[in-house]
This record gives structure tokens, sequence and C-alpha cells, in this order.
């Protein structure tokens, strides 16, 4: 949600502004993850991914208002990150690869006790208690 934010050239983009201003809005907690933030500016700035990458600057200033909105935390990994994460593995089938970003996203949900994430990544429907929601098609 958060490059589709960004990138004005986009199909997207108009639905997910629209999707991020309404946090800003509301009383709700929502949650990124620090993986997200950076994983964020690594794809948002790097010239093979888009035809016109954001500058770095670009990228945080675009990031920074979200983060300081009141409602918005940054997931952190705490002391039962790691007793998770064997759970989680657990009711894979065969994790592996870029798989483990989502894994660590899910394990950090868990820790915090977040069931529903907002994202347009299907591999997070294989993870058992977890609410995908797709706000683009909400």
């Amino acid at each position: 949600m958060l490059l589709y934010g960004a990138n004005g050239d986009a199909p997207e983009h108009r639905a997910a502004r629209a999707f991020l201003s309404a946090i800003g809005r509301t009383a709700d907690p929502w949650y990124l993850s620090e993986g997200v933030v950076y994983e964020f500016l690594r794809v948002a700035t790097h010239p093979k991914v888009f035809p016109q990458p954001l500058a770095w600057r670009e990228g945080l200033d675009f990031l920074v208002p979200i983060l300081e909105i009141d409602q918005v935390g940054v997931l952190r990994a705490g002391d039962s990150h790691w007793a998770l994460l064997a759970d989680v593995l657990a009711d894979l089938t065969h994790p592996s690869g870029n798989l483990f970003f989502d894994i660590r996203t899910v394990v950090l949900m868990r820790e915090h006790g977040i069931r529903r994430i907002y994202t347009t990544d299907t591999d997070f429907l294989q993870f058992r208690d977890i609410e995908v929601v797709n706000p683009l098609r909400a």
C-alpha cells in the first residue's frame, strides 16, 4: 500500500492514497514494522523497480507524516519473538527465500496480538489466524 501510495504512476495510486489518508482520520491503532519501512525505502528508491525511483529524501518525506500519526506504531521484536518464529515455521509447508520477509511480519503481528493485515500481497493468505484484507478490493 505504501508503494502504491507513493507511486503516482501506479493504477492503484488513488485508492492507496485514500486508504492511507483514512489512517489519519480514525482512532483505530495502525502498525508498520521496521522491516516494512526499510523495504518501502529499498523498493521505492530502486532504479530496477521503478523507471523514476524516489530519492531517499522523497521516500522519507512520504513516510514521516505517516509515522508521526498518533495512532501509528512501529512493531519491534520482543522477548517471545524467536519462540513464535518456530511456531509459525512449523505451520508452513516449505518456508524459504523471500517468504521470510512475510514470516517476520506475521511473527511480529502475533507477538503484538495483531490478527489483521491490510496488504495486496497474497502470500499472507497461507498463514493461519491472520485475516488478510486487500484494501484495493474492499
